[in-house]
C-alpha cells in the first residue's frame, strides 16, 4: 500500500485537491493522507458545493493541520510523497524556507529531507519576482512546482476535463497512473 499526503491550502482551485481525493479513491494500492488547511476549508466553501465532512471523508486519513507531531511530521513514517493542491504562495514560502509551524509545511519538509516527491500545484498569476525566487528555492530543495496550467491537446469540453487531466498528470509524478488520462499522440489510451 502507497500512502499519499494530499494537502489542501487556501489558494483558489481546492476542486484540484478534492479531484485528487476522488480519483485516488478507486486506486487500491493507494492510501490517502489528508490535511486540509482552514484556509483550504474557506476555500472549499467559497469555490465549490462540497462541503468540509464530505472532502474529508474521501481521504483514508484526516488530520489536524496544527499537529506537527503527527505521523506525517516524523520521516520514519514512509508515504510515496505529497501533493498540495492548490499550493498557497504562504505554503510555497514555509517549503522554500523550512519553516515548519504547522503539519503541511512539516510534511513537505519531511518528504523533502527524505527524498519524497513534493509536488505543488502553485496557485497565483501573474508572478512577481518574490515568487520566482520561492519556487526557484523549493525547486532547490527538491519540489516539483507544477501550476495548473491547462493543456488543450486533449480537447477539453468542459471544466472537469481540465481538471481532470491536470490532476492526473500531477498523479503521473507519482508513479500512479489512470486510465483516463489523455496522453499525447497515444490513440490506444496506454500508460
Amino acid at each position: 500500500m502507497r500512502r499519499l499526503i494530499i494537502a489542501i491550502t487556501g489558494a483558489s482551485g481546492a476542486i484540484y485537491g478534492i479531484r485528487a481525493l476522488q480519483l485516488l479513491k478507486d486506486v487500491e494500492d493507494v492510501e490517502t493522507h489528508l490535511i486540509l488547511t482552514p484556509s483550504g476549508l474557506r476555500t472549499i466553501t467559497e469555490e465549490t458545493d462540497h462541503r468540509p465532512e464530505e472532502v474529508r471523508a474521501l481521504a483514508d486519513e484526516v488530520y489536524n493541520p496544527k499537529d506537527i507531531g503527527a505521523a506525517l511530521s516524523s520521516g520514519s513514517f514512509i508515504t510515496a510523497g505529497m501533493l498540495v493542491a492548490p499550493c498557497s504562495i504562504k505554503t510555497l514560502s514555509g517549503i522554500a524556507h523550512c519553516y515548519n509551524d504547522e503539519l503541511t509545511v512539516r510534511a513537505a519538509d519531511v518528504c523533502l529531507k527524505e527524498r519524497r516527491r513534493v509536488v505543488l500545484l502553485l496557485r497565483e498569476t501573474p508572478f512577481h519576482a518574490g515568487h520566482i525566487a520561492l519556487m526557484a528555492q523549493a525547486t532547490q530543495n527538491g519540489a516539483i512546482i507544477m501550476p495548473p496550467v491547462p493543456a488543450f491537446y486533449h480537447r477539453p469540453e468542459t471544466l472537469d476535463d481540465v481538471v481532470n487531466q491536470t490532476v492526473a498528470r500531477a498523479l503521473d509524478l507519482f508513479d500512479i497512473r489512470l486510465k483516463m488520462t489523455k496522453r499525447w499522440k497515444d490513440e490506444t489510451g496506454a500508460d
